[in-house]
């Protein structure tokens, strides 16, 4: 049997998809639902779990399922449209960027485990994308809904400038293109990686350095093939 703020929570988060296919964040069902915390709404989704009305999904950003509603449950009716939700991106900007703790309980809630496939170069290319060695914990509301992601472990200063620092930590979402500006993972010749800003000049592609003390290369389209793009880093203190 649920309590009157489980069946609340677990009908306004079916409602949500039901709308647009996405769970709603932490902020939104703590404004829904009128509490104080945060804390409040983990402790919610963890009781909603263990009586097997949602599950977590692996794998998936902010993913929860909604295996049944309480019986003769509906839609909950809300007085305003819940606010849309966008994902928290990091793109780089100093060291002062967004961060989080280990003990967050948003973060626990919503993180997910994202392969590491070795290092990529932010200086001279190297092989990149590697065999799987570990999975770190992103939260959730730092990925783009959908699609497949990866991390990778920067080596050298050559993005210093945007922000990205020698020992960072990168996630990108697999992809095989780009728009002028996008921070990717390029493979040169099918041989080697590196991670740099992509510019299309012409006929032929750029491969920018954000560190003076790097020349931009150009090459010919058919020598590089785009392999994903930048949507946060991690950094350890």
């Amino acid at each position: 049997m649920l309590t009157p703020k489980q069946k609340e929570l677990l009908l306004y988060i079916h409602e949500r998809l039901q709308e647009t296919g996405v769970p709603p964040s932490f902020d939104e069902m703590k404004e829904a639902l009128d509490l104080r915390s945060k804390s409040g709404i983990h402790r919610l989704i963890t009781a909603l779990e263990e009586r097997g009305f949602i599950r977590r999904l692996p794998h998936r950003a902010r993913a929860l399922e909604v295996l049944k509603l309480p019986e003769g449950g509906q839609n909950r009716r809300s007085t305003t449209a819940a606010p849309r939700f966008s994902p928290a991106v990091i793109e780089g900007g100093g060291r002062g960027g967004k961060g989080f703790s280990d003990g967050d309980e948003e973060v626990a809630a919503y993180s997910i485990g994202v392969p590491v496939m070795g290092r990529i170069a932010a200086g001279v290319p190297r092989t990149a994308i590697e065999n799987r060695s570990h999975s770190i914990s992103v939260p959730g509301d730092f990925l783009p809904s959908g699609g497949e992601h990866f991390a990778l472990e920067v080596k050298g200063d050559s993005m210093i400038e945007a922000g990205i620092h020698d020992g960072d930590t990168v996630v990108i979402r697999r992809g095989d293109s780009a728009t002028n500006g996008d921070i990717v993972v390029a493979l040169v010749d099918e041989e080697e990686a590196t991670l740099k800003r992509f510019r299309r000049k012409g006929q032929s592609i750029a491969l920018e350095a954000a560190n003076p003390a790097y020349e931009t290369r150009i090459f010919g389209p058919d020598r590089i093939r785009v392999q994903g793009k930048l949507v946060c880093l991690l950094r350890r203190y």
